[in-house]
């Protein structure tokens, strides 16, 4: 596995996960993106339900579709955000990934998406900065 996959399911996927809490459990994901498939957030609070510890605020709430899995990418072409994946909101964090929030509104879920790249620039929707981020409860 290259370092910076690696590096990125240990920071984003790892923390507070049911299944494991390194990639000893690492299964690759069926359809897109190379995050861990078996993923499965375990840390919850009793106000705002279960969330991805290793996310920054904004992007870490799972809300009533607790199914949803972190994909991640290693670049902005390995994706297609379009009628059927609606980008939301975007976010460069300190490790230089894009982190990306969006709906996928045919099926009406939520999908969370990371780039182990800065491609915001290629991405058409609202980017939330760490002071945004800083406000957000």
């Amino acid at each position: 596995m290259e370092h910076n996959i690696k590096f990125a399911i240990e920071e984003y996927q790892c923390p507070g996960c049911a299944v494991g809490y390194d990639l000893s459990c690492f299964e690759g994901m069926p359809f897109e993106g190379i995050g861990c498939s078996r993923h499965q957030p375990a840390t919850r609070l009793s106000n705002a339900g279960l969330f991805f510890t290793g996310m920054p605020v904004g992007f870490n709430r799972l809300g009533v579709f607790e199914n949803m899995n972190i994909t991640i990418f290693k670049k902005y072409e390995d994706t297609v955000y379009d009628k059927l994946n609606i980008p939301v909101w975007k976010h460069l964090n300190k490790n230089n990934h894009t982190i990306v929030r969006g709906i996928k509104p045919r099926k009406n879920e939520p999908f969370l998406h990371i780039f182990l790249e800065n491609c915001l620039y290629k991405i058409d929707c609202l980017e939330i900065t760490s002071k945004d981020i800083e406000q957000m409860d």
